[in-house]
């Protein structure tokens, strides 16, 4: 009887703990959440200038300006010219505690974008292709200024941090500034994973075209393997009027070309994991009656898979030779690593799973699917666990599927979607540093 009794008592103080822990939680969570609003305004003030004026890879010396002065008026330590272009903040907690890294990165594309936003790019440039716009098209912009946000955010609660925060804002995401290295790899070969503070876990968000304020992310492989090659083809010159006087390399690169997409539909083991060859541009020849020496193609293509990676490359070149060689000409390929799977530590994205559902509100966190594209995020995340996760930011009653993807002209950031973003990097933080329950 006695037991009962004593077993019943015991029963209801741990609920009562469980519930003060928890109004305890809620409390914090509407203190955080009042300083996150306080800096959405500015969220989306950034992100409408940095979208104004956008910067090719290893050019962005205006957006590092912008987000140094930023971060050295927040009182952290800031280093600049790393990688180049890239900027480190470091905020230290008045607590002991482990390092996080928090990453954007901050560099546009070679897009012209359509007249029609208030802020839209006007910038443009040269190319040896030709001159063209540039355009935020991948939403880096919201990236950088969702973590200006979080920044602040952070910066003002340093005194009850447990720990230290490691801001790293990224350069040439989409570029290859030294042959096969990225971005990443290049602040990692400086150092920003070596030097003090040394993070150990790394996080980051993608916006993506799904539905406004959801984060989705999916445990292990979650991004593909990128790889960059060339197909130099050579043939001969000759008059337009006589094709037989030569060798035509446009007619030889078409054929290498649709050989190229039977690889992955007829030779792959579709099983295994998906695999996607692209070629996204070809350049050769001058006049319309001059069949020209060289055409220049340039493909990537993306796997999930090493093995099934090492032997497509080995295809690709065993195909483009073949075919040339078929008609009297040859080809040279040569491959430029680009970025491994990008890959979610499982006990990482576990621990941090409650912060996303508080940040996203109940219904929001998703498990999202493979995703084709690469991401170089995934250099940091072979070095230190690393979760990266996915905002949607379509226009509300835009469904899944409908609108632009990244990298097209037409790809929009309801801005409404951002504050979601601030607040994941805000919670995965606190969570991460093991502070959230003292605030």
């Amino acid at each position: 009887m006695w037991n009962s009794v004593r077993h019943r008592v015991a029963s209801i103080a741990i609920v009562s703990i469980s519930i003060c822990g928890a109004n305890a939680q809620a409390q914090a969570d509407d203190a955080v959440s009042l300083a996150i609003a306080g800096v959405e305004p500015k969220v989306t003030e950034w992100r409408r200038d940095i979208h104004q004026h956008p910067e090719l890879s290893n050019q962005e010396f205006r957006t590092s300006r912008l987000v140094a002065a930023h971060l050295k008026k927040l009182g952290l330590e800031v280093t600049t010219g790393v990688a180049r272009t890239g900027v480190v903040g470091v905020l230290r907690g008045t607590l002991p505690g482990p390092v996080i890294a928090l990453r954007a990165d901050m560099d546009a594309l070679p897009v012209t974008e359509p007249a029609g936003l208030p802020f839209a790019s006007k910038e443009r440039v040269k190319l040896p292709t030709g001159e063209t716009g540039v355009m935020h098209a991948c939403g880096h912009d919201a990236h950088t200024a969702m973590l200006m946000g979080a920044a602040e955010v952070l910066a003002g609660m340093r005194s009850q941090l447990s720990g230290t925060v490691k801001f790293i804002f990224q350069p040439a995401e989409e570029a290859l500034p030294d042959g096969p290295r990225s971005g990443s790899a290049l602040m990692i070969d400086q150092g920003v994973l070596r030097d003090d503070p040394v993070p150990t876990a790394i996080f980051g968000i993608h916006v993506m075209p799904s539905d406004a304020g959801t984060v989705s992310f999916r445990s292990r492989g979650t991004m593909a393997a990128g790889d960059a090659f060339t197909i130099a083809v050579k043939g001969v010159q000759t008059h337009g009027a006589q094709p037989w006087r030569g060798v035509d390399p446009i007619t030889v690169s078409a054929q290498i070309l649709t050989a190229l997409q039977m690889i992955p539909s007829r030779q792959l083991d579709v099983t295994t994991a998906p695999a996607v060859i692209t070629i996204g541009s070809i350049h050769g020849g001058v006049r319309p009656n001059i069949i020209p020496e060289h055409v220049e193609m340039h493909g990537a293509l993306r796997t999930f898979d090493v093995a099934m990676r090492d032997d497509v490359l080995a295809r690709i070149d065993r195909t483009a030779r073949a075919v040339a060689e078929s008609a009297g000409a040859t080809a040279e390929v040569t491959v430029t690593p680009y970025a491994p799977v990008t890959y979610n530590d499982p006990d990482l994205t576990r621990q941090l799973v409650p912060a996303m559902e508080r940040a996203a509100g109940r219904g929001k966190v998703r498990e999202a699917r493979l995703v084709m594209g690469s991401e170089d995020f995934s250099r940091y995340a072979q070095a230190i666990p690393g979760l990266f996760v996915f905002l949607g930011i379509n226009k509300v009653g835009v469904p899944e599927g409908s609108a632009a993807e990244n990298h097209s002209p037409h790809f929009f950031v309801n801005e409404d979607a951002l504050v979601t973003g601030v607040r994941a990097l805000v919670f995965v933080t606190l969570d991460y540093l093991g502070g959230a329950n003292d605030h």
